[in-house]
Formats: structure tokens, C-alpha cells, sequence
């Protein structure tokens, strides 16, 4: 099962890595090797580039944030290639990816002269970005007529375990999950509460939606930190925050055109 139908794909451009992700994934295909495994791997690849942040080693660190995206793809592609989607694999991915978050934002910030406060308001923009492009996607997907619908476009109730995995885990997970996200898909969803009822998002407005996927804002993150622009990471981040209004401004312009034109 793909994420979206093949007339409804757009162009993510946080999805760079998808091509090696499905190679690496269907060699993984007849192994023992499960898509939480693979999730593991990719938290030991964002370790690495913390680790090198902190040392200094800023194009490997770019390296291992690049390929901590590829394999972050590779996960959730192993699941659908041997068909065991899991809500484990599905909260583990996300809990690793705000963890890592955290750590690269206080990696840099160690690094740099900027204060605490600004590395952690950059922290809470990069979620606040990927917040609002999940939204939207998950509702495009959830719209989609044959979508992966394992992602809920609202978090609210403990889901029930799929074939495979313990419902004790689910449940874990799911608190750790509401915990770590629900400030933020609250704050999205106030700001922009009528986006379920769209009816579908054009391409163009996702693919230009997509600079604030994770991959997209890792790939700045390494292009940055390789061109010796580390001091302007955080900085970055803050203002970057400033298209949330503009895609919002654009998706309720979308929806009243598109009820004008159905009256």
C-alpha cells in the first residue's frame, strides 16, 4: 500500500531520499530484518550526527542527517513491502524524530553563541512546521482512495493493535506520542481547524508545502552546517516559521474558491 493514490502523488521534496529508501527496503524484503529495526538504525544515524556536530565534523554531520532521512524512509517502505504496518513503527518513528530534533537544535547550540531560549524556540518552530505539513498530508491521505491511513489525522484515542504487535506497546507508545506532539497538532489545528473538510490539495500547494517536511529541513540543516553556516541554524529556523502563515493563507483561499465555484 502507497501513502497516496498514483493520480494523487505530488513532487514532496522532502522525500529525496525515497528512491534509495525502496531499494534499500526490498533488499530487506526476504530477511528477518523488521521496519523497527530499521527504525533504530536511523536513530543511531542521527546519534552519529550529533556526535559530529559536537566535535565539529559539520559535512559528516550533514552526511548522517542525510542519511538518517533516507532510512527514516526505509522503515515505513519495509512495512508496506512485506505488509505489516504497525502503530509501534508508526509512534517509534515519530518519538525518535522529535528526540533527534531536540538534540541536533541543542548540538548546534552548544556549538554557537546563541542562547538557550532561541535554540529552543528554533526546537518548537522546526515542530510547529513539520506539525503543519503532516496535517495537511495526512488529510490528503485519509482522502485519498487508497491512501495508507495508519496515521490518524487527529490523535485522540489509544488505536487498537494490528496483527503483530502488542496492544501494551501501542498504548505506551501512543501516551509518549500524545505527550511529545499534542501541543503542537493543537496549536495547528486552531489555527487551521476547517482543513479536514477540504476536499483535496492541489499538487503545486503540496509540493511547495513540502520545504517543511523533515527531510527538506534536515537537507537545510546539512547544506548549512557544510557550508560552515552553523551560527545561522537556529536564526534560520525562527524565521522560516513565517510561511506557516502563508501556506495557511493559501490553503482557506483554496477552499473558498473552490466552494464558490460548487455554488
Amino acid at each position: 500500500m502507497s501513502k497516496l493514490s498514483a493520480e494523487e502523488k505530488f513532487l514532496d521534496l522532502s522525500d529525496y531520499g525515497r528512491p534509495i529508501a525502496v531499494a534499500f527496503a526490498s533488499r530487506l524484503k526476504d530477511t528477518s530484518a523488521t521496519p523497527v529495526q530499521v527504525t533504530f538504525l536511523f536513530g543511531i544515524s542521527g546519534l552519529i550526527a550529533v556526535y559530529c556536530i559536537l566535535n565539529g565534523f559539520y559535512v559528516a554531520a550533514g552526511l548522517f542527517l542525510i542519511l538518517k532521512s533516507i532510512i527514516d524512509a526505509a522503515d515505513g517502505e519495509l512495512a508496506r513491502i512485506k505488509n505489516t504496518p504497525s502503530y509501534t513503527g508508526r509512534y517509534l518513528d515519530s518519538i525518535f524524530d522529535i528526540i533527534l530534533n531536540l538534540m541536533f537544535l541543542l548540538a548546534i547550540w552548544h556549538v554557537t553563541y546563541h542562547s538557550i531560549w532561541a535554540a529552543l524556540l528554533a526546537f518548537a518552530s522546526i515542530q510547529l512546521q513539520g506539525t503543519l505539513y503532516n496535517y495537511y498530508y495526512v488529510i490528503l491521505r485519509h482522502n485519498s482512495t487508497g491512501g495508507d491511513k495508519t496515521s490518524n489525522i487527529f490523535e485522540i484515542e489509544n488505536p487498537a493493535a494490528l496483527p503483530g504487535e502488542k496492544q501494551k506497546t501501542v498504548d505506551f507508545l501512543f501516551k509518549v506520542y500524545t505527550l511529545f506532539y499534542s501541543v503542537y497538532d493543537k496549536i495547528i489545528y486552531r489555527i487551521d481547524p476547517n482543513a479536514p473538510d477540504t476536499p483535496a490539495f492541489p499538487k503545486w500547494f503540496m509540493t511547495l508545502l513540502s520545504i517543511y517536511g523533515l527531510g527538506f529541513q534536515l537537507l537545510i540543516i546539512s547544506v548549512m552546517l557544510a557550508a560552515g553556516l552553523v551560527e545561522l541554524v537556529i536564526p534560520f529556523f525562527i524565521m522560516y516559521s513565517i510561511f506557516i502563515v502563508l501556506f495557511i493563507v493559501i490553503r482557506r483561499t483554496l477552499l473558498v474558491e473552490k466552494a464558490a465555484v460548487n455554488v
